[in-house]
C-alpha cells in the first residue's frame, strides 16, 4: 500500500502543479500534465482509485500528513492507534475529521519550526508570510539550483525551517517537473507539505540575473514553504505578487535596494495593494 500512497501523493502534486500553470503560466504544458496525471491514475488499485475519486470531487487535497499528532489538512487530532497504522502504511487510513487519506511525514523532510520572531506579531499583507530576515538583496547565485539553496539556507538560519537542505532538494525536484519562472523576471520555487507552522516566504534579488533553466533570466526569486492546508491560498499569493510586478520597471525598486531593510520596505510597498 505504500506504493499506492506514493502514487496518490504524486497525483495530488501534479494536479496542484497543473492549477499553478493554468493560473500563472502560459498553458503550454497543460496537456502534458493531464497525460501524466492520467497515467498515474491508471496505476491505482480499485480501492485506492475509489477513495481518490470520492475525495477529488471535493478538492485537490486528497492526502494529508500527520504532523505533531494532527491531520495537516483539518487539524483534527489523530488517535495514537490510528497514527501507528499510518506509519505502517499497510492499508489506507482516512482522517475521522475530513476524510482525507493520511500519510506519515517523510523522514528527514523539512518542516516549519515556528520560531518566535517579528513575523509572529499581528501583520497584514506580505508581512504575514515574510519579514526582513527572510530577504536577500545580494543573491549571488549564477543558476537556479544555487538560488534555491541560498534561500533555503536563509530560511534555516533565520529560524523558520528545520533542514534547509531537504527543503532545497524538494524545491529543485519540484522545479524539474515544471519551471516556476514567469514573466517580468520572477520565479516561484516552492515545496508543499512543509508542516508545523504557517506559509513561509523568502525572497532574493539578483542584479545580474539568474539563468533559470536556460529559458529565462530571473532577477527576483520567491521561495515558499507551504503547509498542505493553504495550497489553494498560495495561488492567490503568487498571483498577487505577479500582479505587483506586472508593469514595466516595477521590479527596479527591488533591484536597487542595497540592504535587507531597504529591500523589505520596497517589497512591502510594491505588494501592499495586491497581497491581502
Amino acid at each position: 500500500m505504500k506504493e499506492q500512497l506514493q502514487i496518490l501523493k504524486q497525483i495530488q502534486e501534479l494536479s496542484l502543479t497543473r492549477d499553478e500553470h493554468s493560473h500563472t503560466g502560459d498553458g503550454s504544458r497543460l496537456g502534458e500534465l493531464d497525460e501524466a496525471i492520467k497515467a498515474l491514475e491508471a496505476k491505482l488499485e480499485p480501492l485506492a482509485a475509489g477513495v481518490y475519486s470520492r475525495l477529488s470531487k471535493r478538492g485537490r487535497i486528497v492526502v494529508a500528513t500527520v504532523t505533531n499528532g494532527v491531520c495537516s489538512a483539518c487539524g483534527m487530532q489523530v488517535p495514537t492507534s490510528q497514527a501507528q497504522q499510518v506509519r505502517l502504511a499497510q492499508h489506507l487510513v482516512t482522517c475521522t475529521g475530513c476524510g482525507r487519506i493520511l500519510a506519515a511525514t517523510d523522514d528527514g523532510a523539512a518542516h516549519n519550526i515556528g520560531a518566535v520572531n517579528d513575523r509572529d506579531d499581528p501583520k497584514t499583507g506580505i508581512a504575514r508570510f515574510c519579514c526582513e530576515s527572510l530577504v536577500l538583496p545580494d543573491l549571488d547565485a549564477t543558476d537556479r539550483n544555487g538560488a534555491i539553496c541560498a534561500l533555503s539556507s536563509l530560511m534555516e538560519k533565520a529560524g523558520f525551517i528545520k533542514n534547509g537542505d531537504a527543503l532545497a532538494t524538494a524545491a529543485i525536484d519540484r522545479e524539474n517537473t515544471l519551471s516556476t519562472a514567469v514573466g517580468e523576471s520572477l520565479a516561484f520555487p516552492h515545496v508543499r507539505g512543509v508542516e508545523g507552522g504557517g506559509l513561509t516566504l523568502a525572497m532574493g534579488i539578483s542584479r545580474k540575473g539568474i539563468d533559470w533553466d536556460g529559458e529565462q533570466t530571473v532577477k527576483a526569486v520567491f521561495l515558499s514553504a507551504i503547509p498542505v492546508a493553504v495550497s489553494a491560498f498560495y495561488l492567490r499569493l503568487m498571483s498577487g505578487i505577479v500582479q505587483a510586478f506586472s508593469k514595466p520597471g516595477a521590479i527596479d525598486a527591488l533591484v536597487e535596494a542595497k540592504t535587507p531593510n531597504a529591500l523589505w520596505k520596497a517589497l512591502v510597498k510594491a505588494t501592499r495593494r495586491t497581497v491581502k
